[in-house]
C-alpha cells in the first residue's frame, strides 16, 4: 500500500489505555512528518475524512463500527486497532501495533474490500457492515413481517426479530441467534430470524443481486431498525425496509500475514492446530 502521509486518528476515550496509544501514535506521526488529526466525538462528523490516506480505530468493535458509514464514502482504509473485548474487526492487536506503527505508516499492510448492507426506509437509511436489525418498536412484543425477495414472497415470520448479516456480520448476532459463519470475501446476504415461532425456519442465504423487502404485518405497531447497534430509527408500520449490497465496499486494513480462519479460531476458542492434538492410540 501506498505510504500514508495524512491520517485520522480516532480514540475511543472510555477503553482503557486507549487515549495514552493515541498520544503516542501522534508523537510518531509528527516525528515522522505525518499530518495526524485526533477524533473523539463520535458519530464522527460528516466530511471528517476528507483529504485523509487512512483513519486509524482506537477500541473496540464498536468503536470501529461508528466510522463506517463516512469511510465507506470517503474510501479511506480503516485500521483498527483493538482495546475492547472480542476484537474481530479492530484486527489489530493494541500490544504490539505501538512497535508496528512505522512500518504501517509506510504502507505495510493489506486491504480488505468488505461487503456492506444498504437500508434504506422512508425515514432515512445508512450501511451496515454487520448487520441490520428488525425488530418490535416494544422489546416484549413479538414482530409479524412478511419478506420479499425480488419482489418474491418469501415468507411471513413470527418473532422475536430478524438479523440481515454481512459476511463479515456473520459471526457477530447472526452466529449468536444460530446463523451460519460466512467467508467475509463472499457477496451474500444472510437472513436469519430470531426464535422464530416456526421451527423450520432457518437462516437463507441471498445472492449479491437480490433487493429485499421488509413490510410490518401488524398495522398497529411499528419497527424498530437497528443499522450496526445504532438504534435510532423507528420505522411505520406503514412504510416497507429495502434491503440490498450497497454498490460501495468499507476498505478495511488487516496486517500483511492475516489469515481469515486464524482469527475465527482464536476468537471462537476453536481446537487450532491438528499438529497439536494428542495422538490417539
Amino acid at each position: 500500500m501506498p505510504a500514508i502521509r495524512r491520517l485520522c486518528i480516532v480514540v475511543n476515550e472510555s477503553k482503557p489505555g486507549a487515549v495514552a496509544l493515541a498520544q503516542e501514535l501522534l508523537r510518531v506521526c509528527a516525528s515522522a512528518g505525518v499530518h495526524a488529526t485526533l477524533l473523539t466525538a463520535f458519530p464522527v462528523p460528516a466530511g471528517a475524512f476528507h483529504g485523509a490516506d487512512a483513519c486509524c480505530v482506537i477500541g473496540g468493535d464498536g468503536t470501529l463500527l461508528g466510522v463506517v458509514h463516512e469511510a465507506a464514502a470517503a474510501q479511506v482504509p480503516v485500521i483498527g486497532v483493538n482495546r475492547g473485548s472480542l476484537g474481530f474487526l479492530t484486527t489489530f492487536a493494541s500490544a504490539e501495533f505501538e512497535s508496528r506503527f512505522r512500518e504501517i505508516l509506510a504502507g505495510r499492510f493489506r486491504v480488505d474490500l468488505r461487503t456492506l448492507l444498504e437500508c434504506s426506509t422512508q425515514h432515512g437509511g445508512g450501511f451496515a457492515l454487520n448487520d441490520v436489525l428488525i425488530k418490535h418498536d416494544l422489546p416484549s412484543k413479538i414482530a409479524h413481517v412478511a419478506v420479499h425477495a425480488d419482489g418474491e414472497l418469501v415468507t411471513d415470520y413470527f418473532c422475536d426479530g430478524l438479523i440481515l448479516s454481512t459476511p463479515t456480520g456473520s459471526t457477530a448476532y447472526n452466529l449468536s441467534a444460530g446463523g451460519p459463519i460466512v467467508h467475509p470475501a463472499s457477496r451474500v446476504i444472510a437472513l436469519t430470524p430470531i426464535c422464530p415461532h416456526t421451527l423450520s425456519n432457518r437462516t437463507v442465504i441471498f445472492p449479491d443481486t437480490v433487493r429485499l423487502r421488509i413490510e410490518n404485518c401488524s398495522r398497529e405497531s411499528c419497527l424498530r431498525i437497528a443499522v450496526d447497534g445504532h438504534s435510532n430509527q423507528i420505522v411505520c408500520a406503514s412504510g416497507p425496509i429495502e434491503i440490498s449490497l450497497a454498490n460501495t465496499r468499507l476498505p478495511l486494513a488487516v496486517p500483511v500475514d492475516y489469515q481469515h480462519f486464524g482469527v475465527v479460531r482464536t476468537k471462537l476458542k476453536w481446537s487450532g492446530d491438528i499438529r497439536e492434538r494428542p495422538e490417539r492410540f
